[in-house]
């Protein structure tokens, strides 16, 4: 690429990394948390409404049911915290779930992992995004109307933030989250002094609202069952906990005890903050509906489809703080802005995933490579792709994506721990150190209880959602499992062809002899520098092939050929359907088929033009006869190129560029330091 088109490169993503400044960019704990646990903690800005949305079907008696649905979602992101503290301790090399299920149950259980864990890291971004769309949605009418295209633009603008490096992101990101954790922490610290202590009544908007249900009266199966679709829908507060055990090797040293430092404080922060939100939901009166228009109700008459439902913390920050007030607007702002910037947790794991399935040969291996930014450039693009993607099909509606959400996050969580529990197994067969044994087991009973509860939770995610957009998650999940599993069968399949023998094979036998054929169309310049190179080879045997498409020039090209008298024999292959490739492609494989010890080698004059469009305008038959020769085993192809003097002034312009260097474009190492302070003064 010119130096030319390097210049918005380097204004958007900035200069050029050297590989020895990696360690540069490792996190310290400080901006590890926003960087990694961004998702978790911005999931309390929609997952307490979720859970109301699915109570409200059977009204607002339904309600008291959510502190003990806030219950069981505390204790399961306490196991799965504990759970993947273990991962992190005894997997620090960053495969994380995906890692551990490969090494104790299988490839096809690791594999299984993955998918699960690519969908999840796509629905992220697409669910993150939409739902920050839809909160800026409500100051801003324009976002409302336009909510596709500006969804898309900030995934672009996501991606170009996180192709700038992770700790560059990550000190971007670092200010809003914690903004939006101490706005929440001053929410509810003020939230309850004035309902403890001063003995204020604070009222949500929607206190005084009244909700139609559509299924009154609910009890026995039919209540378990809404119950346990609340949970599911709760759970969204748990996704993105696995992005720290796979980003270990993201964190400074000592770098399992840094990630297990950081999850635990992004447990206690989430769950403190989800708590607190449904808490104060129930202080206010939040009234939430799947269908607002229709259910809800204010004096006897339904709202209408001009209502604009209002998240859950929104109405709890407008009944605190006050509508309009300084904290009120600062903690809108912090939330809408967090909630796209949640979407960076998968900006860092599905990149990092992404290498390590590269590098066991079931993804491309261009997503193995950083980039000149020492980020995953390659899978970042891939992620923001299919994000936009999902985005565009589904309309930017966080309420449908938000069906799809979850089941792969939970697939991956009930894997892992299971792995992790063999994974102790196997340790525990061998070691006899009674200390380290002690701490072995009390580690498989927390990974053994959290394997059995987030399995559990994935049977209650699978049988609520299912019907509900859950399938599409799982057949996401069928097609990166299908895809990958074809990746790495090709690669193995290549790999062992190209596998070197250890004795003498045909590939490493000399050919008995080189029958050289030159191309001709007519005698110019062109073709005599490839006659004189293929004289030069001193091949076995030499002569030049022309095609007969026009009587004419065919017996125009013999006449000058014998004014010449030039030394190589001209053969003329008939053409009676005008064709060139065939005929010539037929006439190569006929020698390989005489003498098959024989390599022919192919010699074939071109033209080097300055412009794009002069490309067009030559070599078109050479670009045919190249794409079928190559399928020709035995056949070398050489082009002998001939300069034309367009090519010589995009020479002159190409040097002009050189010469001049854009902003961040020259790359300096150690060696070029060091040998300038040597230099004499």
């Amino acid at each position: 690429m010119s130096k030319l088109t390097d210049v918005p490169k380097r204004i958007l993503i900035g200069r050029a990394l050297r590989s020895d400044r990696l360690g540069e960019t490792l996190l310290p704990k400080r901006i590890a948390l926003p960087v990694f646990a961004s998702d978790p903690l911005s999931s309390v800005a929609y997952a307490p409404g979720e859970v109301l949305l699915v109570l409200s079907i059977a009204g607002v008696s339904a309600y008291h049911f959510s502190p003990w649905i806030a219950v069981a979602v505390v204790v399961l992101m306490f196991t799965v915290v504990a759970s993947y503290r273990q991962n992190v301790h005894a997997y620090p090399s960053g495969g994380g779930d995906y890692e551990v299920a490969t090494t104790n149950l299988g490839p096809k259980a690791g594999l299984t992992v993955a998918s699960a864990l690519l969908v999840d890291y796509v629905l992220t971004v697409a669910v993150s995004i939409a739902s920050g769309i839809e909160n800026l949605g409500s100051a801003i009418p324009f976002v409302v109307q336009h909510k596709v295209l500006c969804a898309i633009a900030v995934i672009i603008l996501l991606t170009l933030m996180n192709l700038r490096g992770v700790k560059e992101s990550g000190s971007l990101f670092a200010i809003p989250t914690y903004v939006f954790v101490a706005g929440v922490f001053v929410m509810i610290a003020w939230g309850a002094f004035r309902g403890l202590v001063l003995g204020d009544t604070m009222k949500a908007p929607t206190a005084d609202y009244h909700i139609k249900a559509e299924h009154q009266g609910l009890a026995g199966f039919a209540l378990v069952f809404l119950m346990l679709r609340a949970f599911s829908s709760g759970c969204a507060a748990l996704t993105g906990v696995e992005a720290i055990s796979n980003g270990v090797p993201a964190f400074r040293k000592p770098k399992s005890k840094n990630a297990a430092t950081t999850l635990a404080a992004m447990g206690l922060l989430a769950v403190t903050m989800f708590c607190g939100i449904i808490a104060l939901a129930m202080a206010t009166n939040v009234r939430m509906a799947e269908n607002p228009a229709v259910d809800l109700i204010h004096n006897g008459v339904a709202l209408g489809s001009d209502y604009v439902q209002n998240p859950v913390i929104s109405q709890v920050a407008e009944a605190v703080f006050g509508k309009g007030s300084f904290l009120f607007i600062v903690l809108a702002a912090a939330t809408a802005l967090v909630l796209f910037l949640a979407a960076n947790t998968a900006y860092n794991g599905f990149p990092l995933l992404g290498s390590i399935l590269a590098q066991d040969r079931y993804l491309p291996r261009q997503l193995h490579t950083r980039g000149d930014r020492l980020a995953f450039s390659n899978g970042i693009v891939l992620l923001a792709g299919a994000a936009a993607m999902l985005v565009w099909i589904y309309g930017a509606d966080s309420t449908r994506l938000i069906q799809l959400y979850i089941v792969g996050v939970f697939v991956s969580f009930t894997l892992s721990q299971t792995g992790m529990v063999r994974h102790w197994n196997r340790h525990l067969a061998t070691e006899k150190d009674a200390a380290k044994r002690s701490h072995m087991v009390r580690s498989r009973a927390i990974n053994a209880f959290g394997a059995f509860f987030t399995g559990l939770v994935l049977v209650v995610v699978l049988v609520t959602k299912f019907t509900h957009g859950a399938w599409v998650a799982l057949l996401g999940m069928c097609i990166f499992y299908a895809t990958m599993t074809a990746i790495r069968k090709h690669y193995d399949r290549v790999s062992e062809e190209l596998a070197a023998p250890e004795g003498p094979s045909d590939d490493s036998l000399r050919p008995s002899r080189v029958h050289s054929v030159v191309l001709i169309s007519k005698i110019h310049r062109p073709a005599l520098r490839a006659l004189a190179y293929a004289k030069l080879m001193r091949s076995d045997s030499l002569e030049a092939l022309s095609v007969n498409v026009d009587p004419a020039e065919t017996k125009a090209l013999r006449a000058e050929w014998e004014r010449r008298g030039i030394d190589v024999p001209l053969k003329v292959l008939d053409s009676p359907y005008r064709e060139i490739t065939r005929p010539i492609i037929d006439y190569v494989k006929g020698l390989r088929k005489e003498s098959p010890r024989d390599a022919v080698s192919v010699i074939i004059p071109e033209y080097v033009v300055g412009h794009w469009y002069e490309h067009l305008l030559h070599n078109q038959s050479a670009l045919r006869l190249k794409g079928r020769l190559l399928f020709t085993p035995g056949v070398m192809v050489t082009s002998v190129p001939y300069q034309l003097q367009s090519s010589e002034a995009a020479k002159l312009r190409a040097r002009r560029r050189q010469e001049w260097n854009a902003p961040g474009s020259v790359r300096r190492g150690p060696a070029e330091r060091a040998k300038e302070s040597s230099a004499p003064k």
